[in-house]
């Protein structure tokens, strides 16, 4: 029989509280958003699009996939996704952040990403469509 401290109350229930309230406390220092503080104001951003050729889906993505954990060991890279289309396979968007146009160009020059670019003619339909973004709002904005 379990002790209450008043009717209906039990002390397992008021220590199950505690220990959402501590780790809702963990939460906020090492939760959602902790990642935002390394990306700088005005930090080099890139949004990019490639569409596999009809038929090449599968070997594009084989070929893509490998660059996730390439560039983000990269110690110059500060976010880096891949992301395809559920509607239609074959479309990839990147996102990638840098802390600066230089980082970015340095990233371009790696092996790596070389080769996936030589690739992409007999892959990709039309090469890749880059848009050069502009971080506006920092961390502590």
């Amino acid at each position: 029989m379990s002790r209450t401290t008043r009717p209906g109350v039990r002390l397992p229930v008021l220590a199950g509280l505690a220990c959402v309230a501590a780790v809702t406390s963990v939460m906020a220092q090492d939760g959602p958003g902790k990642g935002y503080s390394q990306v700088p104001h005005g930090a080099y951003s890139i949004v990019a699009e490639v569409r596999a050729k009809p038929g090449k889906e599968a070997e594009l993505r084989a070929a893509t996939l490998p660059l996730v954990a390439l560039v983000r060991s990269d110690p110059k890279n500060l976010v880096y996704f891949l992301q395809e289309d559920r509607a239609a396979p074959g479309h990839f968007i990147f996102y990638e952040i840098f802390a600066n146009q230089a980082d970015f160009e340095a990233h371009n020059a790696m092996p790596y990403v070389k080769d996936w670019f030589t690739r992409l003619p007999e892959l990709a339909d039309g090469g890749v469509k880059v848009m050069k973004m502009e971080i506006l709002a920092g961390p502590h904005d």
